[in-house]
């Protein structure tokens, strides 16, 4: 890919790059999971992202013709993208989730969230009716594990009236989190706290918590794409069976949640042995886009009753 002179002097238009980017992407046999699936999808980000021009006017710009600087700076991206696999994401400094748009570099993993898609509310619905019919009254919440922040941030969009904690062990994180908290002016509602998930939150209550921990197991943990290993391995991997950090979700929540409060977890494909583990706590299991597998439910009464 070093050869940026014939680029320079054969691709001019973002048209042109697109489809040479396509080309790349389609040969260089890259993995996608981190916003995409596909090589014209990743194209489209990469490029006009990093052109400063918004997803949805690429029809309003395929002829455009981009200044030298430009096209050097696409090659460096290519390149970096096919021969490093480099997350498209930290490429471009920007990742999407349910129609947000969050900051990221190495620091955090990529977002990506069933629960994202819980919090997501069209026409007064979402997807944690029943137990939660009237989000006004939800007063106070947490993300532990948070990362980016970005969950929390769709917290703060679900229940405007809630005080909102984001949680993470890394202070990479917390740092990350903290721009995008800013980004989205809800200093006065989000507070970034670092801790290793509740040991720091004393006798903080809540009445509701969220995780998306990390669970991904060790044999998992051994074949992840490249692309994925070069996220921060701390966000990713969790014991033997990928259920370290649930463990101590399901051990220390209770303390954490007021009357009534409800806990919702994220666990990947590890149902399983989730299942096999705790064989008399009654999960309920949160429908998402990919099925009733992925996301479960507690309440303070089902966690202190087991």
């Amino acid at each position: 890919m070093n050869h940026f002179p014939r680029l320079a002097e054969e691709l001019f238009t973002i048209r042109d790059w697109l489809r040479f980017t396509v080309s790349q992407f389609e040969e260089s046999e890259i993995f996608f999971g981190h916003g995409t699936d596909n090589s014209f999808d990743e194209a489209v980000w990469l490029v006009m992202s990093a052109l400063h021009l918004p997803h949805d006017t690429l029809h309003n710009f395929l002829d455009a013709v981009i200044t030298e600087k430009e096209r050097k700076h696409l090659a460096h991206l290519v390149d970096q993208r096919i021969t490093k696999r480099t997350p498209t994401a930290y490429l471009v400094r920007e990742a999407w989730l349910r129609g947000f748009k969050f900051y990221v570099d190495e620091r955090v993993i990529v977002p990506r969230s069933f629960i994202a898609e819980l919090l997501d509310f069209h026409e007064g619905e979402h997807g944690l009716q029943p137990w939660i019919e009237h989000p006004e009254l939800i007063n106070s919440a947490a993300d532990i594990c948070t990362g980016s922040g970005c969950l929390g941030i769709l917290l703060a969009n679900a229940f405007p009236d809630a005080k909102i904690d984001v949680v993470d062990i890394s202070l990479d994180a917390i740092a990350v989190a903290n721009i995008n908290i800013t980004n989205y002016g809800l200093q006065d509602q989000i507070t970034a706290i670092q801790s290793d998930m509740f040991s720091a939150l004393a006798d903080k209550t809540y009445d509701l918590i969220i995780s998306n921990p990390p669970y991904v197991d060790a044999p998992s943990m051994a074949t992840l794409p490249t692309e994925y290993r070069n996220e921060p391995q701390l966000a990713l991997g969790s014991g033997l069976a990928g259920l370290d950090h649930t463990h101590t979700i399901l051990r220390e929540a209770a303390k954490h949640l007021n009357d009534e409060g409800i806990l919702v977890v994220e666990i990947g494909h590890n149902r399983a042995a989730l299942l096999d583990a705790y064989p008399n706590l009654p999960f309920t299991w949160l429908q998402v886009e990919a099925g009733n597998e992925f996301v479960f439910l507690l309440t303070k009464e089902q966690l202190t009753n087991q």
